[in-house]
């Protein structure tokens, strides 16, 4: 059998749009977690009679917002990204997270692409050159999936051209 390995060509990256799209419907994922966290922590300490919970909730100021928006954000990436390669946005857009190889990256890749996305104005940095700084920073990519699926599929099948099969 060949030991070559299969590398992404860069035709495979998702387009402006796709990651645009991927951001907003991910940004909207995150409001709706955190919505449904403070919900829940309200009528928790509503019927636990916990009131320093529904006090904290009333005064939550615009740094503890940010600051909790950033913790939900990095963990429903962590989650989403390590367990299935791809976020609600990724699989709206049938796009995938993957390393140079086309294989999902490891769980140190995707912490460190998580924590990637807390530099300011990272959401939008894959306008310009269509990778974003969470991607470069932590030499990810974001594909096509079928696309992807399809050349490695391609290209495995084009490895096996001359290979003598042995019998069992």
């Amino acid at each position: 059998m060949s030991n070559s390995t299969y590398v992404l060509d860069d035709k495979l990256l998702a387009s402006t749009g796709q990651r645009f799209l991927n951001y907003i419907l991910d940004t909207i994922a995150v409001l709706a977690l955190v919505f449904c966290i403070s919900f829940l922590l309200a009528i928790t300490g509503a019927l636990l009679g916990f009131t320093g919970i529904l006090t904290w909730l009333e005064n939550v100021g615009t740094l503890e917002e940010r600051l909790i928006f950033i913790l939900i954000t990095v963990i429903y990436y962590l989650i989403t990204e390590s367990l299935f390669g791809r976020s609600l946005g990724k699989v709206i857009t049938g796009t995938v997270v993957v390393d140079e190889n086309g294989i999902k990256p490891s769980f140190g890749i995707i912490f460190k692409r998580s924590l990637c996305r807390i530099i300011p104005f990272d959401g939008l940095s894959f306008l310009g050159s269509g990778r974003g700084w969470h991607d470069s920073i932590s030499d990810t990519y974001v594909v096509n999936k079928k696309a992807l699926e399809e050349e490695v599929k391609i290209f495995h099948e084009f490895n096996l051209i001359g290979v003598q099969e042995t019998e069992s």
